[in-house]
């Protein structure tokens, strides 16, 4: 068997073997412990002494080797040793060392010189922990000599940076050749053998010791640093990852040694307000609280913080079996895992049956709605309008109109920047939805109706940032609609947590805003993207590049740029992220004869006649092909309802 075979035999037994071999090497130690001690007190290795008490070369060993396995010594991983360890030696060591003062002490070993026990102590210090120490390093060693290992620069040479360095030299995928850290202090310094350099330093290093990665180790400066950091990791032909953020770390959902892509949200984020507490659980704890669409994106985050706000009931509504059972188990896990006593209520329908929401509604007590369910594709609804006008539309309709009048407290409607002046059907229908909450908060006394009004929320379903890094991982190219077009992003929990917030601010009919920060274009996200993956984007001034971008052209429905607000009528509210905006809308009778017109079209399966009764209604909302004189007729019909005669309808009651 040849030497590397021996050592991955070795390396490969199982933890018994393993232990077996560790007790027999440290009865071989010890025994040389002892005669060591004995020779180094007497100056010579065969003494007197060492005939005198030769029985002590087989009854230390046996008693030091129980002593050992009590002290922990023999249930640690040697290649993950640690302080822990240290001690375990230490106690163990000491402990054969007070058995051998109980020998000479009751067996009265008078001749035993007393200075031989302290050496003993010493040696057996050095010669079990130094052996150790030696085995890890030795098969750090071998890993290292395998030649498989990508070599790897550290960012960060903090207690995080220590950590991630030990993760990685015990898995032996990675070898860590350096750290670059802005602390001056640490710049010419060995960490556990790895020296540190100042970021000045990478470009040299990335070219002299042949690293393509560099891993950031930094889980709780700012998000502002971190920008900071990646912008200058941009410039260098490098791979770039990140290990999880502190706040992962913190509650769980990720560990340290978990070495991922770059988040998004630290090259486009804001750093995070702090939520305000009073107004988290002002609409939520100790109530009960409806979820409707609760197996997507944005529905599943609401459910996950409104359960950590300790709610009596939460009932989560959703369409998807599949999506009901996964958000299902995850809720009823949180709860038992955080000790929250909240009874999670799993119901399957869809929100287009009135009857349903409101005796769902009634039979829980439901005082708090967060409205969730919608389709959101855009291309998808494009393809599906009469689908997307029933889901959003009459869904949102007949869920609000069964909480005024099932008695719900708060209604929230999840809304969309592509409900202003929109060019999609999506966004049409998400208007039509707000309009008709608008009408109702004018109408009842009783209910709260708002809306909350964001953009792009990151790594949701359908998100760009999942298809790019698709796209990235396949060699591209990377798609994208246009040179222009740009996006608004905020990640999934903020925004959850800030919808939860608008709606305890709500009076009643507000369109609460998010600030989404500045907008993006998704040609430079592209970029940086491609760039923080390690590859070169291959354009007309690169053209060897790794990673070519393809422009596709706007899809149907798709707007270079997205808004916020329907005008200037904007004020601040008392979280600084939420502003409170006064739109114009419709009146109760108004929104009833869009939607009587809708539902007929529905019925006869006419999209076009459903994009008209749309024009109508939602203000710029404009497609090609639609009369230049749609405009002049959505005057005179809403005049005619505004006016009251308009014979044949029931303008008060809400279309079944």
């Amino acid at each position: 068997m040849t030497d590397q075979g021996f050592i991955r035999r070795f390396l490969n037994m199982g933890r018994p073997k393993k232990r077996v071999t560790m007790m027999i090497g440290d009865a071989l130690l010890m025994a040389f412990v002892v005669w060591a001690a004995f020779g180094l007190r007497m100056g010579e290795g065969f003494s007197e002494k060492f005939y005198q008490f030769w029985y002590l070369h087989l009854l230390l060993p046996a008693i030091s080797l129980p002593l050992f396995y009590w002290s922990g010594m023999y249930n640690s991983v040697l290649r993950h040793m640690g302080p822990w360890d240290v001690w375990s030696v230490l106690r163990g060591v000491s402990l054969s060392t007070l058995a051998f003062i109980a020998i000479v002490a009751l067996g009265g070993l008078d001749a035993v010189p007393r200075t031989t026990i302290i050496i003993y102590w010493l040696l057996g210090l050095l010669f079990v922990g130094g052996s150790r120490f030696m085995v890890r390093a030795w098969r750090q060693q071998y890993a290292r000599s395998r030649g498989n290992q990508e070599p790897v620069i550290i960012y960060g040479a903090g207690s995080a940076g220590l950590q991630l360095l030990s993760s990685l030299m015990a898995t032996g995928e990675h070898i860590p050749v350096a750290f670059i850290d802005d602390n001056r202090q640490l710049h010419g310094t060995l960490l556990h053998g790895v020296p540190v350099y100042p970021p000045s330093e990478l470009d040299r290093l990335i070219r002299r010791l042949g690293a393509h990665s560099v891993l950031v180790a930094l889980p709780s400066v700012s998000r502002q640093r971190r920008r900071e950091i990646m912008a200058q990791l941009e410039r260098h032909p490098v791979h770039v990852r990140t290990i999880p953020s502190m706040t992962d770390l913190v509650t769980g959902s990720a560990r340290l040694r978990d070495v991922r892509e770059v988040d998004i949200e630290d090259l486009l984020g804001r750093d995070p307000v702090n939520p305000d507490q009073q107004l988290l659980e002002s609409s939520v704890k100790g109530r009960s609280v409806m979820v409707t669409g609760a197996g997507g994106s944005i529905g599943s985050e609401l459910c996950r913080q409104i359960i950590m706000l300790a709610p009596r009931r939460l009932v989560i509504f959703e369409r998807s079996e599949l999506g009901l059972y996964r958000i299902d188990r995850e809720l009823r896990a949180l709860a038992e895992t955080h000790g929250h006593d909240c009874e999670v209520v799993p119901l399957l329908g869809s929100v287009v049956h009135r009857n349903r929401m409101t005796h769902c509604m009634r039979t829980n007590g439901i005082e708090t709605v967060y409205h969730a369910a919608a389709y959101k594709h855009v291309p998808l609804v494009e393809s599906n309008p009469l689908e997307a006008i029933r889901n959003n539309a009459f869904g949102t309709w007949h869920t609000a109109v069964a909480a005024r009048d099932a008695g719900v407290d708060t209604f929230v409607l999840i809304s969309t920047d592509k409900a202003v002046r929109p060019t999609s059907i999506m966004g049409a229908t998400k208007r039509v939805a707000e309009l008709g909450l608008q009408a109702l908060a004018a109408d009842s006394p009783h209910t709260v109706f708002s809306m909350v009004r964001f953009g792009n929320v990151l790594d949701s379903s359908g998100s760009v940032i999942p298809l790019f890094r698709e796209q990235i991982r396949e060699g591209g190219p990377v798609t994208i609609t246009h040179p222009e077009v740009t996006r608004y992003f905020m990640t999934i929990p903020e925004a959850a947590s800030l919808v939860i917030q608008a709606g305890s601010l709500a009076k009643g009919g507000e369109v609460f805003v998010l600030d989404m920060g500045e907008p993006v274009r998704i040609q430079e996200l592209a970029r940086r993207m491609i760039q923080l993956s390690g590859f070169t984007v291959r354009d007309e001034d690169n053209p060897l590049g790794d990673v070519p971008i393809k422009y596709i052209g706007l899809r149907p429905g798709e707007k270079l740029y997205e808004e916020l607000l329907l005008g200037e009528n904007c004020a601040a509210t008392d979280h600084p992220m939420i502003q409170r905006a006064r739109e114009e809308g419709l009146s109760v009778e108004q929104i009833t004869d869009c939607l009587e017109r809708l539902e007929a079209a529905c019925r006869g399966q006419d999209p076009h006649s459903a994009e008209r009764v749309l024009a109508e209604c939602v203000v710029g909302f404009d497609r090609p092909g639609l009369s230049r004189s749609m405009e002049g007729e959505k005057r005179r019909h809403l005049r005619v309802i505004a006016g009251g005669d308009n014979p044949g309808s029931d303008k008060t009651a809400p279309p079944s």
